[in-house]
């Protein structure tokens, strides 16, 4: 799918997005254990093919990166896995600069690293 037909979600429509969604964190351990939304899921890019059984498909999935290069290949390649997909544009930076909660693995405000 061509980058720009890729369907997209902004920033703050991810963050008030329903409760039923899934908001998909695909940075590596490191980053997502830094800093991340609340009750994000996380699941490495590198680790996504393994561990795709743990998604629902029935559920909206938005993914979600550092800057939202990765989580558009992985959007990408979850709706040709039959996913209703989104890529957050801008990724955890602009989760960070809009002013959205991010926690880190102890449960203390995150940092995008």
């Amino acid at each position: 799918m061509a980058p720009d037909l890729l369907p997209s979600i902004d920033v703050d429509a991810a963050a008030s997005a329903p409760a039923d969604t899934v908001l998909l964190d695909v940075r590596e351990y490191e980053e997502g254990m830094s800093g991340h939304a609340p009750n994000a899921v996380h699941i490495a890019m590198s680790e996504l093919a393994d561990r795709i059984g743990e998604l629902d498909r029935t559920r909206r999935t938005i993914c979600i990166c550092r800057s939202g290069n990765r989580s558009a290949r992985v959007t990408a390649w979850l709706r040709e896995q039959g996913f209703d997909a989104f890529n957050m544009t801008g990724g955890m930076y602009a989760w960070s600069s809009f002013g959205h909660p991010m926690v880190n693995h102890a449960g203390n405000p995150g940092v995008v690293i």
